[in-house]
């Protein structure tokens, strides 16, 4: 027996939609944030621009998908199923970097916030300075053991999102594949 709606938090395609719609602006938010202040934390350049990029990267397939669950279009649905799992492998292999690094420049971190904020003086000297000026002013008060805390969790979170998302491609993918030779619209025009 198949069961159409296992392990769904939320109907499927408009839930899918949503959950897609979050990935979307946290992954936007968070690159955007580690292109503009990445420097404060990550002292190898463009190692802060990899990241955000990716972060950016990941954002776009999460749009792509809410286009192709807004469409019902199956192509579309073929290619974020086809993209999400090097998205998720990608991703994990950033997460476990970024916490690397972290560990290793902990120092560095300690020493900008302890120097009023200012950027790591090799960092400096190689010209990585953007047009933000300072450490965020909540790392500094924070302290880096919650700094630290933060990011793993973010990082995880953001794993277990993008697996759910795949989940959720996958499912719908399949639902159009079972009930492809059904004709419609039925109830509406609405489907879950």
């Amino acid at each position: 027996m198949w069961c159409d709606n296992c392990l769904l938090l939320l109907p499927l395609r408009g839930g899918a939609i949503a959950w897609a719609f979050v990935i979307a602006l946290y992954s936007i938010a968070g690159g955007i944030f580690l292109l503009i202040s990445g420097q404060y934390l990550f002292f190898t350049y463009p190692e802060w621009q990899i990241y955000g990029g990716i972060g950016l990267g990941v954002a776009a397939v999460a749009v792509i998908s809410i286009f192709a669950l807004s469409n019902r279009s199956y192509i579309w649905i073929r290619v974020c199923k086809f993209l999400w799992p090097f998205v998720i492998v990608i991703s994990a292999i950033r997460a476990i970097i970024m916490i690397v690094e972290l560990q290793r420049g902990k120092d560095k971190i300690a020493w900008e916030c302890a120097n009023g904020g200012q950027l790591w003086t090799d960092s400096a000297a190689s010209g990585y300075q953007t047009s933000v000026s300072t450490v965020p002013v909540g790392f500094c008060t924070t302290g880096f053991s919650s700094l630290n805390a933060a990011f793993i969790i973010g990082l995880l979170v953001d794993l277990g999102f993008q697996i759910y998302m795949y989940f959720l491609t996958w499912r719908f993918s399949k639902r159009l594949e079972h009930y492809s030779n059904m004709k419609g619209p039925f109830r509406g025009g609405y489907y879950a």
